[in-house]
């Protein structure tokens, strides 16, 4: 194999549809406001359930890019699909980038999604059930493929670079936006789309993680989320009691450093540093010798020591285990001047979007580089072990230039990136 050129890898550009707002703008305008997107589930009735929260992308239209007709969204049912492309379309107009034959090899995409297309699959039961087999869609195989967002986007916008998707549960996005940075560093592509797309809001998928107890359920009525459901996402703190399932799309371009100055992309900060690893533990629990050790090699692979980290975006679930071995874990890497550092958690304010959450806090970190701004853990409450922590109580004025996003997921999967915001002329 030839050698990796080793190459400097930039972000041009993102989009993204969140329970804040359908698009970065709207997303942005409302997180800084210190406001939560976390509203009572009506996806469907979850009758006497007792998971009744959620995180929930407010009406978005589809057909407005022009890339699909409602017919052909009646063809391809599974959300993921048709809201991938379109962001990925949003997040190119963004940084400038146009495809065209003299560019579309070098141009690729790595997508993914926990839960897929089985929001599809779902409506397809349905049809067996009420009208036969026979009326099952023949699109529903591709509906249901992880690869097909990718795919579907290089069908529409004319890119023939590297396309394929990553499941990895919650680490999904982290790993698309590592793996796309890598094969740009090495060069096989000069410009990658990356990011997660998730629709998870479905009766078994919500039943499902319910009964695991990984997501919020007020404990009695004296629960502070009991009648406010803003307040059931709360990171870090003393009285968390899960997390709150949530939609969510985040789309992100990502370049060669030479190849964005030489095409005028706009620059907003270096992907600098990634790390992955496995827990080889427990399938859900995390381990906190394994997530120090990803911290660390991301830190290392960016040559960023501990004490130049200005903001760490946390992994952040509101989960009982998780939180606290996170917390342990950033207390082993930046010993006492963990209290000088502020880390948040965007799952406050979006709740969490699975395959989508790391992308998502990957774009939202850059926008604070690129803002002078960071967004708060909302909610927060510490334990008295952990109050010395800065968790950013309410959005502010500040200036990161290096940041850590932390991101954990189901199976042991982790993967630790370090942003380093650019300055013109860097």
């Amino acid at each position: 194999m030839k050698a990796p050129l080793n190459r400097r890898v930039v972000i041009c550009g993102y989009e993204m549809a969140t329970c804040l707002g359908a698009g970065l703008d709207a997303t942005w305008e409302r997180a800084v406001n210190n406001e939560s997107g976390i509203g009572w589930l009506d996806r469907f009735d979850p009758g006497e359930y007792s998971v009744r929260t959620a995180g929930q992308i407010p009406d978005y239209d589809l057909t407005q890019s022009g890339l699909f007709s409602e017919r052909e969204l009646g063809y391809w049912n599974a959300r993921f699909i048709a809201m991938t492309v379109d962001l990925s379309k949003k997040a190119l107009e963004k940084a400038g980038v146009a495809v065209t034959d003299e560019n579309a090899h070098r141009i690729g995409s790595i997508t993914g999604s926990a839960i897929g297309g089985k929001d599809a699959y779902e409506n397809a039961l349905n049809v067996i059930g009420e009208r036969g087999p026979s009326r099952v869609s023949p699109f529903l195989l591709p509906n249901i493929c992880v690869n097909l967002p990718s795919g579907m986007a290089s069908i529409k916008l004319g890119f023939t670079g590297p396309v394929y998707a990553i499941e990895s549960a919650c680490a999904t996005g982290a790993h698309a936006v590592a793996e796309s940075a890598h094969i740009i560093q090495r060069g096989d592509a000069d410009l990658m789309i990356a990011g997660g797309v998730e629709f998870p809001l479905l009766p078994a998928i919500v039943y499902g993680f319910g009964n695991m107890r990984t997501l919020f359920r007020p404990r009695d009525s004296s629960d502070r989320a009991y009648e406010d459901a803003s307040k059931a996402s709360r990171p870090y703190s003393a009285d968390r009691r899960g997390f709150v399932l949530a939609e969510g799309a985040c789309i992100i371009v990502l370049a060669e450093a030479e190849y964005a100055a030489a095409h005028d992309l706009p620059v907003i900060a270096e992907v600098c540093g990634t790390a992955m690893n496995s827990d080889a533990g427990h399938y859900t629990q995390p381990r906190a010798q394994t997530i120090t050790r990803c911290i660390r090699g991301a830190l290392e692979d960016a040559g960023t020591g501990p004490d130049e980290i200005d903001y760490v975006n946390g992994h952040g679930t509101s989960t009982t285990i998780g939180d606290q071995v996170e917390l342990e874990c950033l207390g082993e890497i930046f010993g006492k001047g963990i209290s000088k550092i502020p880390v948040s958690s965007n799952k406050s304010q979006l709740g969490h979007s699975l395959a989508a959450a790391a992308a998502l806090e990957t774009a939202l970190s850059c926008e604070c580089m690129k803002r002078g701004m960071l967004l708060p853990t909302l909610n927060i409450d510490p334990e008295p072990e952990w109050d010395h922590l800065d968790y950013v109580p309410e959005a502010r004025k500040a200036q990161a230039s290096t940041v850590l996003v932390n991101s954990f997921g189901f199976g042991g999967a982790n993967c630790c990136i370090v942003l380093k915001k650019r300055e013109d002329g860097d």
